[in-house]
C-alpha cells in the first residue's frame, strides 16, 4: 500500500451511522493504491510489481497490506503518483458515470453541484460544461471553497449552508431553478435540492451523509409528479466492472491531457483521526488521501 482514498462513509462507519456497519474493530478503507506482491494462481493479465489501483469490497486499504479481486484493479499510467491515482479511482469515474448515465445533461442545461470543492463535486464542476450544460452552479460552505470552486470551471458559487440556498438558485436561472441537482447529503439539504429542481428537472441522488434522516412525504411526491420531475438514485458500484473500468480509463486520459486537474489534501496514516475530524467539520478540499508510509506531522491518541 503507497495511498488510500478516506470517504465520508469511513466516517458514518466509524461511529455507527450507515446502516450494516460492522462491528469494532475493523480495518476500513475502500480504494487502494500500490504496488502488486503477489497475484492468485488463476490471474494472467496482473503481474507482481505492477504499479495499480483497486476497489476493496471488504474494506482494509488503511494497512501495509490488502487483497483485492483482480477484476476490481486496474494499472496506474506511467508519470500518475499514486496519491493522485487513489484520488481518481471513484470519485473521477463517479461525476463521470453520473453525468453520462443518471444527469442526462442535455445541451443549455443549469446544474447545481453541491460540496464543489470535494472529491466528487471539483471533478462535477470540471466535467460537467463538456456534457453541454450551459451554467454551472456550484454549492460550497466557505468563500475559499467557492473560490475553489470558480476555479475550477463554476459560473456561480453559492453558499449551501444557508437555509435559503435553493432561492439563490432560482434567482441565478431567471426563477427556473437547475435542469440537474446533485445530491448527496440527505436530510433537510434533501428537501432543499427539490425546491431548486427546475420542471422536468433531474434530482441525482449519488450519496447520503444522514441516509436515516430523509424522507419523501406525500407533499413532495405529487409536486414532482405535476412538473415531470426526475428522481435518480446513482452508484458506482451498481455498474458493471467494464463501465467502471472505461471511466476510470477516460479519467486517466483526461488528466495526461491536462483536462481534468486532481484536487486532493494528503495526511499521513498516524494521522488518521486528524483526517476523520477535518472530514466531519468540513475543513477539507478534494479528495483526502491517507499515505501510509508517510510520517505523522505530529503525535495524537487514537
Amino acid at each position: 500500500m503507497h495511498a488510500a482514498g478516506l470517504n465520508y462513509a469511513e466516517v458514518l462507519l466509524r461511529d455507527g451511522r450507515l446502516p450494516g456497519a460492522p462491528s469494532l474493530p475493523f480495518t476500513p478503507g475502500y480504494e487502494a493504491a500500490g504496488v502488486i506482491t503477489a497475484v492468485g494462481s488463476g490471474v494472467a493479465h496482473l503481474r507482481s510489481g505492477a504499479r495499480v489501483v483497486a476497489m476493496l469490497p471488504n474494506q482494509g486499504a488503511f494497512a501495509e497490506l490488502a487483497l483485492a479481486p483482480a477484476s476490481l484493479i486496474t494499472p496506474i499510467p506511467d508519470g500518475l503518483p499514486f496519491d493522485k491515482a487513489v484520488a481518481l479511482l471513484n470519485q473521477a469515474p463517479t461525476a463521470l458515470a453520473a453525468l453520462r448515465i443518471a444527469a442526462r445533461v442535455q445541451d443549455g442545461d443549469a446544474v447545481f453541484i453541491p460540496a464543489a470543492s470535494g472529491g466528487v463535486g471539483s471533478f462535477l464542476v470540471q466535467l460537467t460544461r463538456r456534457f453541454g450544460a450551459r451554467r454551472v452552479i456550484a454549492g460550497a460552505s466557505t468563500e475559499e471553497k467557492r473560490a475553489l470552486a470558480r476555479r475550477l470551471g463554476a459560473d456561480i458559487a453559492i453558499d449551501y449552508t444557508r437555509v435559503d440556498w435553493p432561492e439563490r438558485v432560482r434567482e441565478v436561472t431567471e426563477g427556473r431553478g437547475a435542469d440537474v441537482v446533485f445530491e448527496r447529503s440527505g436530510g433537510d439539504i434533501f428537501a432543499q435540492s427539490l425546491r431548486a429542481l427546475a420542471p422536468r428537472g433531474r434530482l441525482v441522488v449519488f450519496g447520503a451523509d444522514s441516509p436515516l434522516g430523509t424522507q419523501v412525504n406525500g407533499e413532495q411526491l405529487m409536486r414532482m409528479t405535476y412538473q415531470n420531475q426526475a428522481l435518480v438514485g446513482f452508484s458506482l458500484p451498481a455498474l458493471p466492472s467494464d463501465v467502471q473500468a472505461a471511466a476510470l480509463r477516460e479519467a486517466f486520459e483526461l488528466v495526461a491531457k491536462s483536462e481534468l486537474e486532481v484536487i486532493s489534501q494528503t495526511f499521513a496514516l498516524g494521522e488518521l483521526a486528524d483526517a476523520h475530524r477535518a472530514m466531519e467539520q468540513r475543513k477539507t478540499s478534494g479528495k483526502v488521501v491517507i499515505l501510509p508510509d508517510a510520517s505523522p506531522r505530529r503525535e495524537f491518541p487514537v
